[in-house]
């Protein structure tokens, strides 16, 4: 779960490095690439980045944000929030695409679809609030959802909750190759492993801000292109106009003559220790000596390619509490220091420079993906010569992506686990960093920090912006204890040709959509 969370985080905002070109054209083809094929197209299975960028064009959402990251209405115009509860009213003009009206009952639906134990939806207790219960007043236009206990992001939980409506609500298993929704696009042809077929619904009229499908193009095509390379070539040919690049392609694309290329968010870089019983990195001494032998700006220039920027937090853009709980709470680079450290906690240099203490060497397992481009790959190899330089024996342990959730959890055959996240809401990771361990629960690395849980605890009891204070000490007293240790915070490059379109939270604005004569 969490590796795929860690796929899914680009956000809003960013920077064009050119403009478009060209006049809008009404009608048309827009084609995007896709990085994967999504699998099965039901929200609530939805954990992917290639699902979730399918399944933005056809589903929307109660809530969204806005330019500076407040809560704005969607298919909700308003609503009223308690510490447990949130009541949305929603608008009386939308309607699914198999043309019935959107009821409450509907919303209602999706949530406890989400939350009821027996569909094991992935993403129950991550982008839903555990335990989470949804009532529908029909008459009214209205739909509750409520939490056992105070909820502090209850309205913002919201805004990451696709509503699947119509003939889908009573039949999931019809939306696995199809869709159900209320969005300005509706599926009609799927073919896996190749591309997925949009059409325009005309008569959509309420996207955010007011938008219209009044200009949209006919068509969308999200052609699925798993090279980057390849994708960086057919943008250039003009047989695509839009994809999302991480990798190397990404300065060719911000130099190609008519790519109108803007730099978004995506997550954080950053690895953990294991804390297990068994682990020598369960001593805090001996995490913070491990930290503070890296030069942490070295290893996240590595990693992101130069393309990111200094850590700041755990949750990416649009996030609901704005400030850094990084600075002042990560060692700065001192060997020196680090070594005297290690001295102190008993980890006694041998003759192959390998420290030991009570008879045992000092050797650690890094697991890492080896589909994450090569900047992973160096950087993992960085991090083992830094630590070699400290007297510190490093396995380097490289797995594809699909077998990671195996190796992290269920096998445990790790010590240090470079892990990028990407969440828009701090209450998406307490499951991750607390609570049973794995293979049990979801704390993969056996963390066990009481100050983060009880600023955790406090915060949770105060309703959105008025607890932020308490999120980020909650974040800070992880990085204090060495938990984890921040790197960077990343970036993916959004690239279009003879098109313009807005990307929001790694996801597709399809409502945005343009194309355009000259680009």
């Amino acid at each position: 779960m969490l590796a795929a969370l860690a796929l899914a985080a680009a956000a809003c905002g960013g920077s064009d490095t050119r403009t478009p070109s060209g006049s809008p054209v009404t009608g048309g083809t827009f084609t995007h690439a896709l990085g994967a094929d999504p699998g099965v197209l039901d929200p609530a299975t939805g954990v992917l980045t290639a699902t979730n960028l399918v399944l933005s064009v056809a589903y929307e959402s109660l809530v969204t944000v806005d330019a500076n990251g407040a809560i704005a209405p969607w298919l909700a115009e308003k609503w009223e929030v308690r510490p447990d509860a949130v009541t949305f009213t929603l608008r009386k003009d939308v309607t699914c695409s198999d043309g019935s009206e959107l009821t409450p009952a509907d919303v209602a639906a999706n949530v406890n679809h989400i939350t009821d134990p027996a569909t094991k939806s992935p993403v129950n207790g991550v982008l839903v609030p555990a335990g989470m219960k949804a009532t529908a007043d029909d008459a009214a236009g209205t739909v509750t959802f409520t939490t056992p206990k105070p909820f502090s992001f209850i309205l913002e939980s919201a805004r990451s909750i696709f509503i699947v409506c119509g003939k889908g609500v009573k039949d999931r298993a019809s939306i696995a190759r199809a869709t159900s929704g209320t969005g300005p696009y509706t599926l009609t042809e799927a073919v896996p492993g190749d591309h997925y077929t949009f059409a325009v619904r005309r008569e959509h009229a309420w996207g955010p801000g007011g938008a219209t499908a009044k200009d949209l193009p006919d068509k969308v095509v999200l052609k699925v292109v798993p090279n980057e390379q390849t994708a960086a070539n057919m943008l250039v040919a003009g047989t695509i106009n839009g994809a999302v690049f991480y990798g190397a392609d990404r300065v060719r694309m911000e130099q190609t003559p008519g790519v109108t290329a803007t730099k978004l968010p995506n997550g954080q870089a950053q690895f953990f220790y294991h804390q297990g019983d068994d682990r020598p990195t369960k001593d805090p001494a001996l995490r913070k000596a491990l930290t503070q032998a890296v030069n942490l700006k070295e290893l996240g220039g590595i990693v992101t390619g130069n393309t990111g920027g200094p850590a700041t937090g755990m949750v990416t853009e649009p996030r609901p509490c704005k400030g850094d709980s990084v600075a002042g709470h990560v060692p700065a680079f001192d060997l020196a220091a680090a070594t005297a450290a290690l001295d102190a906690a008993g980890w006694k240099p041998g003759a192959d420079g390998v420290r030991t203490k009570d008879g045992k060497r000092l050797k650690l397992r890094y697991l890492y993906v080896t589909t994450r481009g090569a900047g992973v790959q160096a950087g993992a190899e960085y991090l083992a010569a830094a630590w070699k330089k400290a007297g510190v024996e490093i396995e380097l342990k490289g797995v594809l992506d699909t077998k990671l959730a195996e190796s992290l959890n269920a096998t445990q055959d790790w010590d240090v686990v470079y892990l990028p996240i990407g969440v828009n809401l701090p209450s998406q990771l307490i499951g991750f960093l607390s609570g049973p361990a794995a293979p049990k629960g979801g704390n993969f690395a056996h963390l066990s920090n009481t100050a983060y849980t009880d600023l955790v605890t406090e915060a949770m009891r105060t309703p959105g912006p008025d607890g932020c204070a308490r999120w980020l000490q909650a974040e800070s007293a992880l990085f204090d204890n060495a938990d984890l240790v921040p790197v960077a915070d990343m970036t993916v490059l959004q690239a279009a040709k003879g098109a313009t379109y807005d990307m929001s939270m790694g996801l597709l604005n399809p409502s945005t959509f343009r194309l355009t004569q000259g680009g």
